[in-house]
């Protein structure tokens, strides 16, 4: 049976020592959030995933969901009475204002527990984040009725949430959907129309589901113009909120997967059910952004959360395994043969992994503490900074995040030989759950598309040039630091790469965009590298200070350094790779005649 715990400590050190989550006491909700107070939160949220949910992962996998014939669906054993163990805990409205039944803490803490969550059960942490998203559009979009009829239900666990994009003749390309919505007289619609895709659309663990559905008023425009959004309840809401007559939505079907068992992935139907506007119409894609940028996120945690659970994992395998003897001699003679750890090729599979998990979680932690700044700051200037830095981030956290996270998993398997093969290990699991993160809120292709194309030209280039400014500033002030000369030199180097790639594209996509298009994947995780080099950099700075406390915390830090440094020596090198294959064009790419695929 695989094993999860928490890296608690870990994110402690991020927050304290790396961001100095302090200085951030200005903004709402973050006094509250002293040091031990957030680090007894995060325990207590580690022994729910540790204790609840790890255990249910397996058995979740095996299960899965079950449509019955009345159109309900059944989910694992087990799944509901944690999921009432995580509502119980207040853990939904972590960080919702207190206003609707949250607690207001810093959402930088919710974005944590989402990795605790998403390493321990990919497929249950599902249901609570996408109400989380769904709470997050209606804050921002909801009329005030809207957000008193739902959001106290959300946020108390009660009623969930979903969002329904997806149709069978479209995905990425929204404009093309055909669900319609008719206006019904009394400030209501009908809303017609059948969407795929639609995770935790059905189950048995709350009262109420609450839909959030893209769909087109008759007459509006064509394409994504004429797109609005509606809130559509499973079970209508009587005015005193309690729980009217069943709605006109329902799961057709569930889809059968790769992975992700356990979380009911569903078709669903509405016929002519009743909806009522959020936002405003013709605009649904407006909303509906708050809560894919929220999703984009999360499943950027998600990738890294697989990532981790697998490496754990691996670790513990390397370490038990016996198998041949060290390429210098036998380091435990008195055992037939070493275990697998000491040998090199091992070694360098589990601290690619690591020195990954380490810098994707200090970026997911940086990532969130600026959409706190950016939603709870007073000073215009700092939100302005903090939401061009989540306007370029979103795409990379969530591109990278996931590929690599995939590809970790791969490797983590691979320490196991054989038995990584076989499902029992639960290392297969980990592979075809994280799967799915590099395709579901956008696939990977379009956030880099959406990276090259839209972010780094916007506002005339203003958030890329801040991020350039940050990093450079960063290897200026601290050129000369012996104890840093290791992570300075390969990440300004990588800056450098950066910068090149980006002038590249300002030179020659502009009058050719098939020379982004060819090269923005590769520039997305340029970008990515430098970002996770730059976190190395900051976080090596900070354990060289707190190398002097003595107490065990030399040995602590010192492994973390010697981590980083193999990130910089292995991985950081990567951007002059990306770098030759940005600058080589599209004109072998395009030039393939299709016939000839």
């Amino acid at each position: 049976m695989p094993v999860y715990k928490a890296p608690v400590e870990d994110v402690m050190f991020l927050l304290n020592d790396v961001f100095l989550i302090e200085r951030h006491n200005n903004l709402p909700g973050f006094a509250d959030a002293t040091p031990d107070v957030v680090e007894a939160i995060l325990k207590e949220g580690a022994k729910l995933c540790e204790e609840v949910f790890a255990p249910l992962n397996r058995t979740g996998d095996l299960d899965g969901c079950t449509r019955n014939p009345d159109g309900s669906v059944t989910t694992p054993k087990g799944f509901k009475e944690a999921y009432e163990a995580y509502t119980a805990g207040g853990w939904m409205g972590l960080s919702v204002p207190e206003e609707f039944g949250g607690q207001g803490l810093p959402s930088v803490l919710n974005t944590i527990m989402q990795e605790f969550v998403s390493s321990a059960n990919l497929a249950l942490g599902m249901y609570p984040g996408l109400t989380q998203g769904a709470i997050a559009a209606l804050l921002v979009h909801g009329t005030e009725e809207q957000k008193h009829t739902y959001l106290p239900k959300m946020v108390e666990g009660t009623w969930t949430g979903t969002m329904n994009l997806t149709e069978p003749h479209c995905g990425t390309d929204l404009g093309l959907l055909k669900t319609k919505a008719v206006p019904n007289g009394d400030g209501s619609y009908a809303i017609s129309g059948t969407k795929i895709f639609i995770s935790a659309g059905e189950h048995d663990m709350a009262d109420n589901i609450v839909h959030l559905v893209l769909a087109r008023i008759e007459g509006a425009p064509g394409g994504t113009k004429g797109i609005s959004l509606f809130v559509v309840p499973k079970f209508l809401v009587n005015a005193d909120g309690s729980l009217g007559e069943r709605n006109g939505v329902a799961c057709g079907s569930l889809e059968h997967k790769m992975g992700i068992h356990g979380n009911a992935t569903c078709v669903m139907n509405y016929d002519g059910a009743k909806g009522w506007l959020v936002g405003q119409e013709n605009r649904g894609l407006n909303a509906m952004f708050v809560m894919m940028n929220e999703a984009r996120l999360a499943v950027g945690v998600q990738g890294l959360s697989q990532s981790e659970v697998a490496y754990q994992n691996a670790v513990a395998y390397a370490k038990d395994r016996l198998q041949g003897r060290s390429l210098t001699g036998p380091k435990f003679p008195d055992r037939p043969a070493d275990p697998i750890i000491v040998h090199p090729d091992v070694r360098r599979t589990l601290l690619s992994v690591k020195s990954f998990n380490e810098a994707a979680r200090a970026l997911i932690v940086w990532t969130g503490l600026n959409s706190d700044i950016a939603h709870r700051s007073s000073d215009e200037a700092q939100r302005q900074i903090a939401e061009d830095y989540m306007g370029l981030m979103t795409p990379v956290v969530k591109g990278v995040l996931t590929d690599l996270g995939f590809e970790n998993a791969v490797k983590a398997q691979q320490v196991f030989g054989g038995h990584g093969y076989i499902e029992e290990w639960g290392m297969s699991q980990f592979v075809r759950d994280a799967r799915i993160t590099m395709i579901y809120e956008g696939a990977n292709g379009i956030q880099a598309m959406d990276l090259v194309g839209r972010k780094l030209g916007k506002d005339g280039g203003r958030a890329i040039m801040s991020f350039f400014n940050e990093v450079g500033a960063f290897c200026q002030d601290n050129a000369n630091d012996e104890n840093l000369r290791g992570f300075v030199a390969p990440l300004q180097q990588g800056l450098g790469h950066l910068q090149q790639a980006t002038m590249w594209f300002m030179q020659n996509a502009m009058a050719r965009p098939d020379n982004a298009g060819a090269g923005a994947t590769d520039y997305m995780h340029l970008f990515g590298t430098v970002a996770m080099g730059y976190m190395w950099a900051k976080m090596a700075k900070a354990a060289d200070a707190r190398k002097a406390e003595g107490n065990g915390i030399a040995a602590k830090m010192d492994a973390k350094l010697m981590t980083g440094r193999f990130f910089m020596e292995r991985m950081m090198p990567e951007t002059g790779v990306r770098l030759a294959r940005i600058t080589s064009g599209a004109d072998v790419t395009m030039a393939m005649p299709v016939e000839a695929f």
